[in-house]
């Protein structure tokens, strides 16, 4: 089981699966949300994912009308995004996870539109848009 929170520690979650693929988004969108060079996320499976405590703090922003970025109230820990046309899919911040995991199944996207300050130096692939 996978165990996270967020910085306050008034958002608790659980997953149930496991963390099959890292995706590291450079977008524009991502990295205003992040306040980083990228973020680091996962797709879980939603039915697998529980808030155990803090559900009153989660609120959510609309970048686009169709994906939701879900992040505590108190602290502004970003903890996952949905869209709404894949309500099955979450797409997990992992940063939030306080459980140890090894995934190799790593990789970069929208390297093309990356912060001009930062070097992508790992020889992970990297895609100029999403994932093909």
């Amino acid at each position: 089981m996978i165990k996270g929170s967020c910085l306050c520690g008034g958002i608790r979650y659980e997953y149930q699966g496991e963390i099959n693929e890292i995706s590291m988004c450079h977008c524009s969108q991502c990295r205003k949300a992040q306040g980083s060079a990228f973020v680091a996320i996962c797709p879980i499976e939603s039915a697998l994912f529980k808030i155990t405590a803090g559900a009153e703090l989660l609120k959510e922003f609309r970048a686009v009308s169709y994906k939701a970025r879900v992040f505590c109230a108190k602290c502004g820990s970003p903890i996952y995004s949905a869209r709404d046309d894949l309500p099955q899919v979450k797409r997990l911040r992992l940063g939030t996870i306080e459980t140890p995991f090894q995934c190799q199944n790593a990789y970069h996207i929208y390297a093309e539109s990356k912060a001009s300050w930062h070097e992508i130096t790992d020889q992970l692939p990297q895609y100029a848009e999403g994932k093909i």
